[in-house]
């Protein structure tokens, strides 16, 4: 079965240096006094900018911000890239995944001792060997794979996945405005089919405290599916937020600035 038939199948916030990419960047802003840097990584069809809202929330509290550039290539080279990033900056960190973004956060946390803390939204948090995919498929209610368009060939004989922009809003962004909504379809960035039937490796959340939030309308990871995953990575902290989508740092920054907040300062 190819990824669309898959998917269909299927706890308790900045100098501001938003959408920067780079590690130098990291490194010359630097944290806060007696605050750790929250580094935000998106996830599958969005972009750096999905976390605008949550890094203004996140800066009126004096934390820095660093809103990553995930590839969405392959989960051990976005894992990596990410793991460059975080590595480079000076003193501890809350690492932050959004959908996708939660399996490249899992993976690039592992043996990095400034991570303090690990905030899932709306976001996939695998065990070994387990792949998007099949965890978005477990529990009913997924309906991405009926959104997706058709897949964009690749010179190297990988798939780019795209969702459909003329059911973007009902799938992925139900509660955000529809003129962003239509925004944000129209510059979507593409994950390789690849990377979510790529096995997880070892999951930072096993030895790092992790927090989670999501939609109980999300289309894209059933609610059960988030839910089952937060319980079994045994998380400090579950919200779940009624009526919300898969992109709540969108439309519900506040709550997720907050439980960022919550991660960052807990002991």
């Amino acid at each position: 079965m190819n990824a669309k038939h898959l998917l269909a199948a299927g706890a308790t916030t900045v100098a501001l240096a938003v959408g920067t990419s780079t590690a130098q960047a990291a490194a010359d802003t630097g944290p806060a006094p007696g605050k750790p840097t929250v580094v935000l990584v998106h996830g599958a069809f969005a972009g750096s900018d999905s976390w605008n809202a949550v890094a203004a929330a996140l800066a009126a509290k004096g934390y820095t911000v660093v809103a990553a550039a995930n590839p969405l290539r392959s989960v051990r080279g976005d894992a990596a890239y990410v793991q460059s990033l975080t590595s480079s900056i000076a003193g501890p960190v809350v690492l932050v995944g959004h959908s996708y973004g939660g399996t490249v956060i899992a993976n690039a946390a592992g043996g990095q001792r400034n991570i303090l803390a690990l905030v899932f939204v709306g976001a996939f948090a695998p065990e070994k060997g387990e792949t998007v995919i099949e965890l978005a498929g477990r529990y009913p209610g997924g309906t991405l794979g009926e959104a997706l368009a058709p897949p964009v060939a690749l010179p190297d004989g990988g798939k780019d996945l795209y969702i459909d922009q003329a059911k973007f809003h009902a799938q992925f962004a139900a509660d955000v405005p529809a003129a962003s909504a239509k925004l944000m379809a129209a510059t979507q960035r593409p994950v390789a089919e690849a990377a979510l039937t790529e096995p997880s490796g070892d999951p930072a959340w096993k030895t790092i405290p992790s927090w989670f939030i999501y939609g109980m309308a999300d289309k894209n990871i059933p609610p059960a599916a988030m839910k089952f995953m937060a319980v079994r990575a045994g998380a400090r902290k579950i919200v779940e937020i009624p009526r919300a989508s898969h992109v709540p740092n969108v439309s519900h920054p506040a709550e997720i600035a907050k439980l960022i907040d919550e991660a960052a300062t807990a002991r």
